[in-house]
């Protein structure tokens, strides 16, 4: 975790896989023109999931269009070691890798941090919530998916929430970040568990006024703060 902790603060951040992806800086501002706290945004390598999305030169080049953004990068991909130096130099200000992904998770959180970047981790559905209590200490966030990492659209686990209760009665201070499925029908359950960072792909990205919707999502998870 980091050095001094702050206080839990609800932090909304959209995931730009469900946006144009052919006009990407217009989405990127108009997201962080909405109130969002920094934006979600998913590698997929091909290996770790059975889809491809974009890398880091794609990252580099969306830096300089919103310098204001936090970019929270999550790495759905094999080996993610190999790929810390590339996000950094690319301008990335958080890098979160899966459990899954890696045979040394706690040597990873410090390269990610000799990088200059916060350090994630994330569990699958399928992942025993267990398997991340040996690295929690030494990461910025912990990720929950609330879907099978891979594709948007898929519909919420109701299930997952019993990792969130987990994580946030031995954890007070961490930042649990839920992703997947997550939108106005679904926000409640997840601030109930005590999550308090929010990925919303199309809940967000597609409304009509997304603005809006990320007030609604703020004001769920702060009443329960």
């Amino acid at each position: 975790m980091a050095d001094t902790p702050q206080p839990l603060t609800c932090k909304i951040g959209p995931s730009i896989l469900n946006a144009d992806l052919s006009n990407l800086e217009k989405a990127c501002v108009q997201m962080m023109d909405s109130g969002a706290d920094y934006l979600h945004l998913d590698i997929m390598d091909g290996h770790f999931v059975p889809n491809l999305t974009f890398g880091h030169p794609l990252v580099k080049c969306l830096r300089p269009k919103v310098p204001r953004a936090f970019f929270d990068l999550h790495m759905m991909v094999a080996e993610p070691e190999k790929w810390v130096n590339e996000m950094a130099d690319a301008g990335g200000d958080q890098y979160t890798f899966h459990i899954e992904a890696t045979n040394s998770p706690l040597a990873l959180v410090r390269k990610i941090k000799e990088a200059g970047m916060k350090a994630g981790v994330g569990l699958k559905p399928g992942t025993p919530v267990e398997e991340v209590v040996e690295v929690v200490e030494e990461v910025d966030m912990v990720l929950v998916m609330t879907v099978e990492p891979g594709f948007g659209g898929q519909s919420f686990m109701s299930a997952m929430m019993e990792k969130v209760e987990f994580l946030r009665a031995r954890f007070p201070s961490l930042d649990i970040e839920v992703d997947g499925g997550v939108g106005l029908s679904t926000i409640d359950a997840c601030a109930k568990a005590g999550a308090n960072m929010i990925v919303s792909g199309s809940a967000v990205v597609k409304a009509d006024d997304p603005k809006a919707v990320i007030s609604q999502l703020r004001s769920s998870v702060v009443k329960e703060l």
